[in-house]
């Protein structure tokens, strides 16, 4: 593990990073999902694609990189990533991103992406949270201190323990719809889906892929983290085309 820090829009950020095969002539960044790590992408994909040098990144307020000075939307992600790329004396050319990854992977443009099971096309509401926000929005108007108290009650399971910062980010970041970000991506994609994922469910892996116009789309078993005991099966497939 290595640690770089970078200057952003006035804050100090702290990023955390781990590069493998650091000879190799192309690079392929690694993003992992919300609330999760470099860690766990390591541990899926450090055996795989050899030809590649891996870069592995903690995003602000995630493994290792400490919570960000002020809260992020999605494109701030991104922007951090080019900037400890820059420090890195890394080009961007393959980009791996899970879940939110996914979204951010998109903002960098590479000459491939790959996508496993990224976000980016809103899940329709049920009507029980549909009421949760009506009924927030009623105690809102009417008892300010009791919206407040039921907003923290409601909070998904997704932000507990998380700092005020982080949570607003969550917030930020969490109903984006990226539709138009993936019809304007025009290099190669190959996305990956677990059949069984209700996170990001396979429908919205069915979107993107129609949206992306040089996309390549496969059904792999598993729910939202199918890929962590598939890395050879994504790379022989990647090597297919």
């Amino acid at each position: 593990m290595a640690l770089k820090t970078i200057l952003y829009q006035g804050g100090e950020f702290e990023i955390s990073y781990e590069i493998l095969n650091p000879t190799c002539s192309q690079n392929l960044i690694i993003l992992h999902g919300w609330g999760s790590s470099k860690a766990l992408m390591n541990q899926a994909f450090s055996q795989s694609f050899k030809e590649f040098c891996h870069i592995y990144i903690d995003l602000p307020g995630f493994g290792n990189s400490k919570s960000p000075p002020f809260p992020l939307q999605t494109q701030d992600y991104a922007e951090i990533v080019k900037l400890i790329l820059s420090q890195l004396d890394k080009k961007i050319d393959c980009v791996m991103g899970h879940s939110f990854g996914g979204k951010v992977g998109v903002l960098l443009n590479p000459s491939t992406l790959i996508l496993l099971s990224s976000a980016g096309i809103p899940k329709e509401k049920s009507l029980k949270i549909h009421f949760k926000i009506a009924l927030s929005k009623t105690l809102n108007r009417i008892c300010p201190p009791l919206s407040l108290a039921l907003k923290k009650i409601l909070r998904s399971k997704d932000v507990e323990n998380m700092n005020e910062i982080m949570y607003q980010t969550f917030k930020n970041v969490v109903d984006e719809d990226f539709s138009n970000y993936f019809a304007h991506y025009n290099n190669l994609a190959l996305i990956f889906w677990g059949r069984q994922d209700t996170t990001t469910p396979l429908k919205s892996g069915e979107k993107i892929a129609t949206l992306i116009k040089k996309s390549h789309f496969y059904v792999l078993e598993g729910e939202h983290f199918f890929f962590l005991d598939k890395g050879k099966v994504i790379e022989e497939l990647y090597h297919s085309l």
